[in-house]
Order: structure tokens, then C-alpha cells, then sequence
């Protein structure tokens, strides 16, 4: 695979940074290995977005947002026709854009990009191409080097167009510094908390209200839809046990890298700075006369501040790390040995106070951390190039793993009864995109396959139910009790809510209202100071023309009471590049919206709605 980048003479250079752009850009073949037309849910100036690649995007969109959620959310209340539409406005918007740099000839050839892909860090070693850290990042990717190239060459110029449009937006500059005012604006703030937990006694709830709650709310009641599967995976870590490292390989990485596993010698240094010979003469001799006094010297005479507040001390130095006439010198001189070299800087009185000899680590030495170094590289190229063709195989031959499992010696796995969430102890299926998967019509009906899902770096997943259940209505009488405290909880929060308005509204009078409040925190809009988000925007958004001032918020558990004593404004500045760079990116993002929008008004669009709202 790699030859494909190493017969390029040229080291390959990406600039990363361009692929971070309003929007996430797709691979060429998401679009091209599902035939278009019969299952396409737009076309946009000819190029379909297939119902496909819209439930691949959900699912990725999904599985962001349960991973920010500690799977703490159900997918399936996620997954609405409204998010749907959104989602697929984005892809409408993202083939509108490269319709447009397709018009405009916006192409790099492949040259181009191959001469563009890896001179910074991400794919650097020691100032040189790493093939290890090209490997690791394609098998990241489940991808390879040849995939990797052509879709730069429509992704780079795409990115380039968006950041020229948005780039392009100038926010001006009263409006910015009136923004950074308001961001650093401070509000002295007090609280009081009315729990509903005070009013538990003050409610009741009868067997009716109990029954009546259980009968209109059937959703909260029932079992959660269970399946069981078979899946196959696919790890770089099982493709390098395939293929030992061998004694050969070993050897031939271990004098290729011989520098890497040695330590050159190198002083513990000390130095005094100073203009001309006779300085540093008369500095030596009475460093060598009282060498105790070294550090009163330097700290008196060097011309170094920066070492000269620490007794002149350079820490340990290599010989690289010096002066070619100082190193020469240095490395020439004993342990507490005092000398003195000239410089470009001028003359320094050079005192080493310990010497470290140069060694190299022997191949036993380093066998275990190689091996394993290079059974990983080995691991990852396998997985790279085995990684398309175990996906193609699973989608391709979707009624059944077996093939799979036998072109690449895996065990078809089975798991138990699991339900469609991520808080479960499944281990390499407990991800929310392979859940997502495993519970689609396709996956439950039809007894497809998923498709090949990457649950880890270096880690694919493809999975198949076996056995379905559906949702199951719980039992009245198993969560009556859990119902009735439920109910009381609620009415009890509603006094306090209540309550904590009719406070309020005293206070707000002038009046006391019997409140103990708490010691004042100072809190901005940058600074919540742990307080919640919409108790936050009351706090900064209320009027404070007239002090106290004071507002309200609902929370589940009762009432919350702000009291704002001080208002501090922040000192009107120009804004600094940080801050003028993030407000000019809102800009920028408007512009770049209002653009997409001209590129709709004059684009032919159309929208299938009847594949859209397809299950």
C-alpha cells in the first residue's frame, strides 16, 4: 500500500487545518458505491444523496451525541423526521457546495495532492515521512493510501472555496468590542433554592390518578425492544498475530533506527557570560580558587540573565545543543573541571559539574517495545487493506456473515438479549452506531448485515440479528407504586414552584419575603461558576437598571431564586486576536450560509419526499 506514497520522491504534505470547515466533508465513495435513482432522497444538480448515506450520516450525528450523553438518551427519540430533514439540508448544502467548485474546475491533481499530503506533524518523524504514523492514521480511517488521495483531491479544493467565502467576512469593529464587553460583563449574584421536598406532606395521590397516569402514558411502560445477533470483527490487533514479526525484520528495524536507541554524551553545564578575555581571566581564577563561589559569580558578573539568576546553570547539554567552538570545549573538560570558550556572544567561564558517557541499548535491550512497535505497524497496514474488502464483503453478501468470517479466519460471535442502548456491558457492540445498525428495519426484517462499523481504532464490527422481540407493555401492577411517588414528587415540586413565584413577586415589591440567601458569586456569561445554563442567561440577561434586581427559574426538583446586587462592567478594549478571530468566525459563518443560500436559489434541487420519510 505504501508504495504508492514512497514511489512519490516528494514528501507528502497535508495541511490538516484546511479540512476543518463549517462542514463535515464526505468521501467520494459514500456516494458512488450505492447505485443512485431508486433509493435517492434528492438530487442536487444531478448528483443524488442516497437514503444510504443520510441514515450513515444520522447514525454518525447519533452516536456523537450519546457519547456527549453518556448514552444517557434513547437513539430512537432522536431519530425524528424533523432531524431528518435538517440533517439532509446539510447534505443538500455540502453537494451545492461542491457542484460549485466543480463548475469553478476547482480539482487538484493527484501529484498535486500526493505532493501536498504529510510534512506536518501528524505524519512526521524526526523531520522525515513516518510511514508508521501514516499507517496508524489510515487504519484510524479504515481506509488507504490510494482512497485516502482521491478523496483529497475534491476535498482540499472544496475546503479551500468555503474558507475563501468565509474568510471573507469582516466584523466590524465597534460591533466586536460591544460583544466582548457584554462577554466580560460580571453580575454579583445570590441564591435561594425552594425545594418541593418541603410539600411532600401537603400531597396526596388516589389510585385513580394512578391508574389515569399509567392508561395515558402507555410509552413510559413498556419494555424496551430487545435483539439477539451473531457478529464478526475485524481488529489490526488479530491481522498482526496472523504474521509474527520475524528475527530478520526485527534486526533490519533495529540498524535502521540504531540513533533512536542510543544516548549521547552529554555535561551538566554551568556558564558565566561576560565582554572580553580579561573578565572572564580574572572570573576563572577566582572560580578555580574558591569553585564553591561559582554560583555568586555568575549571579554577580554573566551577562546571561536568564541562567545568571540560577547560579549560571544550563542543566544537562548536548553537544548539539551548544556553540560548535563551546562544545568543543565542553566536551573536552573533566567533571568539576573550569575552563573558558569564546563565542559569538562573547567569553564564558565553563564549569561541569557531572558527565554523562554516551551509551547504546543493545537488541535484547529493545526486542519487546520493537516487536511490539512493528507488530503494530504490521497490524495496521493488514487492517488498512483488509478493512474495504471486509465491509464490501458484509454489504455485499448481506444475508449472511459466514463468507466473512471465513475469508479472514474470524469466529462468528453470538451475544445474548440486548436492548437499543449504549448503557449496557456489551463490549465490542456497545457502541450507538452499531446499535443504531443492528435495530434498522433492514437489520430486524430483512436480516441483513450491518454494515461494517469501526467500534475502536483498528477495530470493525459487523453484526446480524438472529432473534427479535418487540416493545412489551408492563404490567400495571409492577409500577403503580413507582407511579404514585412519582406523581406526589411532581405536585410537590409544583408548590414549591409555586411558592417560590409568589416570593418573588414580594420581593420584587420590596419587600423581604423571609429569604436566607446565599453568599454572592461573581458569574458572566464566559463564567457560570457551576450555575445552570438557564438560570445563567436570566442572571446576565436581567434588567439591572435599578438594584437588587431579581428573577426566577423553574428547575425539576422546585424553584430557583436569583438576587443580582452588582453589576461590573469590563473595561472597554480593543479586541484581542483570539477573541477578534472567534467573532469574526459568527461572521464568517453567516457569510458562508448566505452563500449556500444563493447557490439554492439558482440551483435545481429536488427532494424525495416519499424516500425521505422511508423506515
Amino acid at each position: 500500500m505504501f508504495d504508492f506514497v514512497n514511489k512519490n520522491k516528494r514528501i507528502v504534505q497535508v495541511i490538516l487545518a484546511l479540512m476543518t470547515i463549517p462542514f463535515a466533508i464526505w468521501g467520494i465513495e459514500s456516494y458512488t458505491r450505492v447505485a443512485g435513482g431508486r433509493d435517492a432522497v434528492a438530487t442536487v444538480n444531478g448528483i443524488d444523496i442516497t437514503r444510504r448515506e443520510l441514515d450513515e450520516q444520522m447514525a454518525s450525528q447519533l452516536e456523537q451525541v450519546l457519547r456527549a450523553f453518556g448514552g444517557q438518551i434513547d437513539p430512537a427519540s432522536l431519530d425524528t423526521p424533523e432531524a431528518r430533514r435538517a440533517l439532509l439540508d446539510g447534505l443538500i448544502s455540502q453537494r451545492l457546495v461542491m457542484s460549485e467548485a466543480g463548475r469553478k474546475h476547482l480539482f487538484m491533481t493527484k501529484a498535486a495532492v500526493i505532493d501536498a499530503i504529510a510534512q506536518a506533524p501528524e505524519f512526521q518523524e524526526n523531520g522525515q515521512f513516518s510511514e508508521a504514523r501514516f499507517s496508524s492514521y489510515l487504519a484510524s480511517r479504515s481506509t488507504t493510501a490510494e482512497r485516502y488521495v482521491a478523496e483529497l483531491q475534491t476535498q482540499l479544493p472544496m475546503a479551500r472555496l468555503v474558507n475563501t467565502i468565509a474568510d471573507a467576512a469582516i466584523a466590524p469593529r465597534t460591533v466586536t468590542t460591544r460583544l466582548l464587553a457584554l462577554e466580560a460583563q460580571k453580575r454579583e449574584v445570590s441564591e435561594v433554592r425552594v425545594f418541593g421536598q418541603q410539600f411532600l406532606s401537603q400531597t396526596s395521590v388516589d389510585e385513580a390518578q394512578v391508574k389515569g397516569y399509567y392508561d395515558a402514558n402507555p410509552a413510559e411502560f413498556r419494555s424496551p425492544e430487545r435483539v439477539r445477533a451473531e457478529y464478526v470483527m475485524l481488529s489490526a490487533d488479530s491481522l498482526a498475530r496472523q504474521d509474527p514479526v520475524t528475527d530478520a525484520e526485527l534486526k533490519a528495524a533495529y540498524q535502521q533506527r540504531a540513533s533512536q536507541f542510543s544516548v549521547a554524551e552529554s555535561r551538566s553545564l554551568s556558564h558565566i557570560l561576560v565582554k572580553t578575555k580579561d573578565e572572564a581571566d580574572k572570573i576563572l581564577a577566582e572560580a578555580r580558587k574558591t569553585p564553591a563561589r561559582f554560583a555568586e559569580l555568575a549571579k554577580k558578573h554573566s551577562l546571561d540573565t536568564g541562567s545568571a539568576e540560577k547560579g549560571g546553570d544550563l542543566g544537562v547539554v548536548s553537544k548539539e545543543a551548544l556553540d560548535p567552538k563551546v562544545a568543543e570545549v565542553v566536551f573536552a573538560m573533566k567533571q568539576g573541571e573550569t575552563r573558558v570558550a569564546e563565542s559569538q556572544f562573547g567569553f564564558h567561564v565553563l564549569r561541569v559539574s557531572s558527565v554523562q558517557t554516551g551509551k547504546s541499548r543493545s537488541l535484547d535491550e529493545v526486542r519487546k517495545e520493537l516487536t511490539e512497535e512493528l507488530s503494530k505497524q504490521k497490524g495496521a497496514r493488514k487492517f488498512a487493506e483488509a478493512g474495504e474488502v471486509f465491509s464490501n464483503m458484509v454489504y455485499e453478501q448481506s444475508d449472511s456473515l459466514k463468507p466473512t468470517a471465513e475469508k479472514f479466519s474470524l469466529p462468528v460471535q453470538t451475544t445474548g438479549w440486548i436492548a437499543k442502548s449504549a448503557r449496557q456491558e456489551l463490549g465490542a457492540l456497545d457502541n450507538p452506531k452499531l446499535l443504531a445498525a443492528l435495530f434498522s428495519a433492514d437489520a430486524v426484517k430483512n436480516k441483513r448485515n450491518t454494515d461494517a462499523v469501526q467500534v475502536a481504532p483498528g477495530v470493525l464490527v459487523a453484526a446480524r440479528v438472529i432473534e427479535h422481540r418487540s416493545e412489551e407493555q408492563i404490567k400495571y401492577d409492577e409500577v403503580k407504586a413507582a407511579i404514585g411517588e412519582t406523581l406526589r414528587r411532581r405536585a410537590a415540586a409544583a408548590l414549591a414552584q409555586k411558592d417560590g413565584e409568589a416570593k418573588l413577586a414580594e420581593l420584587k415589591k420590596g419587600k423581604d419575603a423571609g429569604l436566607k440567601w446565599s453568599p454572592a458569586r461573581t458569574i458572566s456569561r464566559r463564567e457560570a461558576q457551576g450555575m445552570p445554563q438557564e438560570a445563567l442567561q436570566r442572571a446576565v440577561s436581567a434588567d439591572v437598571s435599578t438594584l437588587p434586581a431579581y428573577v426566577g427559574v423553574n428547575f425539576p426538583e422546585g424553584y430557583l431564586l436569583l438576587r443580582i446586587s452588582k453589576v461590573i462592567e469590563a473595561e472597554a478594549k480593543e479586541a484581542d486576536p483570539q477573541s477578534a478571530t472567534r467573532i469574526g468566525g459568527l461572521y464568517g459563518r453567516s457569510q458562508y450560509e448566505a452563500y449556500v443560500g444563493s447557490l439554492r436559489a439558482r440551483g435545481d434541487v429536488e427532494v424525495n419526499q416519499a424516500n425521505l420519510e422511508k423506515k
